[in-house]
């Protein structure tokens, strides 16, 4: 892993950050006293701080020199750990209860007050520490389901979530950083319709993120056009008190449980479900698009397709995901995140001459990898549960960033065939150096434990692994998990059509992680420290445009105007003049500079399509579409989506009678009035970029609007 690196003089000077993303990195990023002092004195100290934290991991003081010295380089070439690294590594003297881990995800939530308060307060330990969580609120019965110990009929899962929203609320305001919760839901649960149009009531669970979790079973229902059951797992209690026939197929289905608490099951381990209705699939699927149509959500995690894919598929059974859908996560689930910035590799940009520095990349790649892994040692995650789990798998997810600003700066559209291939061609680079780094950290520091520990085979795992029978194995052997993981897992399957070799020697030596990739969204380290590259895996928003960013002491979201790195770039180095729209032909900027609302939603799936097949967690992936985008056409996107075998899929339309964005271009804002009612009962109409001076401060129509709607106004 001692990977000399090359002197390599970039060929033009990088272009200065913009103010917006200097003023981001100081509010979010450097590191302060309490007092507010600056310790970090520029961004270098800021990667200083972080290099030598990661460095210090090392055995010995040789080790961390070399090591402090390679990870200031990757962090100055386009390397950026997530933002709880960036903000967290090095910084214990000052802030000691922080984590450096971005994601996790709750222990299921049984259906119990005891249980469902108990993960409430260990939810509250893991926001208070900067993390983000997901939970499965459909492990819950139903509402109007009778509940034996307190006598009366429970009020269901979106009243329980409620309680998790005001705590989050409440935990991340005291905190200084809003809280991110992602809830998820199956698409079998009576409540199910109730979960898709939770978001319809002004201020409700605006902090959770919603996503179905979508069944193959239910696909096929939808396409074929027949009727889809709803049901709750049954409790020997109730199969007594209200004498339920088991064998009665119009009351009672069976199938696999997450929980097994005291439900009644069957001899092939299934449990006995008590249906409560009946609905024609396609029923629910429209109410699902025109939820999404019109409220963004709920998303739409493909489940069977993510634990098919698993790389821990012989022990692990995925319900939920981070709160931006890309890390599916077991309970206890935590993963640390990073991402590179693609368009630090870009040489030449805008010229017939533009190319892709692939050997630089792989290089920064490999060290980045090492990097990411020591983030394990100091964690800082607050339940023991949870230290155990990413000690004992390493699972970590590195992605990149700035892919469409990339494109833009090779003189590729976003979506075009060269862009898949591209797009393919980055994220396979990731995947093979970075297994390749899985196998040399493992033999100088020891694989995960996982590897080395050994798992029984059951008829259940021979059912999802027909080839193990194959190959000899039955019930009741030993395996280890290195077998099992490098052997059996489809995504190390098809690594292994590329690199046999590098696979076969995993299977003996054991990874050091169990996970490698994953896609994040990158929104505020893209716009402090990429100078807003294009976040994660899309296409610019716009070019130029705003942001609304909460501000310490404002009422409302402060709107800050800024220009896409590609943008900048080409300003710089080939027309200062040049801007979007423009109507002069010497302003006007080449037909190679898109944003998000001139790709197509195919496109969109095509291009994370292309990624995903190399990428072994999931995507965070929005495919924006413009208001006046059709219905029907908008369908289509989720139904493709499932045919292009992706693991999940995530809309947005803009649709300010609904919610602000937090991406906003200039012209929608523009072109959207909004109505303000005055106590005496008159009302003011403002367009969405007009400045209203309310309270003392001034804000623009658009965000006090929702500030005000939300309920959030002067809460932030």
């Amino acid at each position: 892993m001692n990977t000399p690196l090359k002197a390599v003089s970039p060929p033009q000077p990088p272009i200065p950050l913009q103010d917006a993303s200097l003023d981001i990195w100081d509010k979010k990023y450097r590191l302060k006293t309490k007092n507010g002092e600056a310790v970090d004195k520029n961004i270098q100290a800021t990667f200083e701080r972080v290099a030598a934290a990661l460095a210090d991991i090392e055995e010995s003081d040789e080790k961390r020199e070399h090591w402090y010295q390679q990870f200031v380089w990757a962090l100055r070439s386009g390397a950026i750990p997530a933002g709880r690294i960036i903000s967290n590594a090095g910084a214990l003297a000052h802030k000691p209860a922080t984590s450096t881990i971005n994601c996790t995800v709750s222990s299921a939530i049984h259906d119990s007050m005891n249980d469902i308060l108990e993960k409430t307060v260990e939810a509250g330990m893991t926001l208070k520490a900067g993390c983000g969580i997901g939970y499965e609120f459909s492990t819950l019965r139903p509402k109007g389901a009778y509940v034996a110990g307190a006598g009366a009929n429970t009020s269901g899962p979106l009243s329980f979530m409620d309680i998790y929203d005001k705590m989050c609320f409440t935990v991340s305001s005291a905190g200084g950083r809003r809280g991110a919760q992602m809830a998820t839901f199956d698409v079998g649960h009576p409540d199910v319709l109730d979960f898709i149009r939770a978001k319809r009531e002004d201020g409700r669970l605006r902090q959770f993120n919603l996503s179905l979790l979508i069944t193959d079973a239910f696909m096929d229902a939808v396409q074929n056009n027949t009727d889809w059951v709803l049901s709750f797992p049954l409790s020997a209690k109730e199969v007594e008190e209200d004498q339920i026939d088991l064998t009665d197929a119009l009351t009672v289905t069976w199938k696999t449980s997450p929980i097994s608490d005291d439900y009644v099951t069957n001899d092939q381990g299934q449990t006995a479900y008590r249906i409560y209705k009946r609905l024609k699939a396609r029923h629910i699927w429209d109410a699902i698009m025109s939820s999404t149509y019109d409220f963004a959500e709920p998303g739409f995690i493909l489940i069977d397709k993510v634990n098919e894919m698993n790389n821990n598929w012989f022990c692990e059974n995925i319900r939920a995901t981070n709160p931006c859908g890309e890390q599916p996560l077991p309970e206890y689930g935590s993963c640390l995140l990073g991402s590179i910035n693609l368009t630090q590799f870009v040489e030449q940009p805008f010229s017939a001459k533009a190319h892709f520095n692939w050997e630089k990349f792989r290089t920064l790649t490999s060290v980045f990898t090492r990097m990411l892994d020591n983030v394990v040692e100091i964690n800082g995650l607050p339940l023991p549960q949870q230290r155990h789990e990413i000690e004992h798998k390493r699972r970590h997810g590195m992605g990149y960033l700035g892919l469409g600003s990339a494109m833009t700066l090779l003189g590729m559209r976003y979506g075009d065939q060269d862009s898949l291939a591209f797009t393919e061609r980055v994220s396979r680079e990731i995947a093979v150096t970075g297994w390749q780094a899985a196998l040399a950290l493992s033999r100088e520091k020891g694989p995960a434990p996982i590897m080395e520990e050994s798992f029984e085979i059951t008829e259940a795992m021979l059912n999802k692994r027909p080839e193990m029978r194959d190959d000899g194995y039955r019930a009741g052997d030993q395996v280890a998990g290195k077998v099992l993981h490098a052997r059996y897992s489809r995504y190390m399957q098809k690594l292994a059509e590329i690199e046999p070799e590098l696979v076969d020697q995993l299977a003996i030596d054991g990874a050091r992680f169990t996970h490698h990739s994953s896609i994040a969204p990158t929104g505020t380290i893209s716009l402090s420290l990429a100078n807003n590259a294009s976040n994660g895996i899309e296409p610019s928003f716009a070019h130029y445009y705003a942001r609304n960013i909460i501000r310490e002491g404002r009422k409302t979201k402060e709107k800050i105007d800024v220009f896409s790195y590609e943008l900048l770039a080409y300003r710089a180095r080939i027309n200062d003049n040049a801007m979007p729209d423009a109507k002069e032909t010497q302003a006007q900027l080449p037909d190679y500079f898109v944003n998000a609302d001139e790709i197509t939603p195919k496109q969109h799936v095509d291009v994370q399509a292309a990624a995903q097949q190399w990428i072994d967690s999931s995507i965070s992936k929005t495919a924006n579409v413009p208001t006046n985008f059709p219905y029907d056409d908008f369908k289509d996107i989720y139904l493709y989506a499932y045919q292009q075998g992706l693991k999940g899929c995530t809309t947005f339309r803009y649709n300010p009678e609904v919610f602000q964005g937090v991406l906003v271009k200039e012209e929608d804002l523009a072109n959207t009035q909004y109505r303000f009612t005055l106590e005496d009962g008159s009302s003011i109409e403002c367009k969405g970029n007009d400045e209203v001076e309310y309270d003392g401060e001034v804000h623009s129509a658009a965000n006090l609007f929702d500030a005000l709607k939300e309920g959030y106004y002067g809460k932030l």
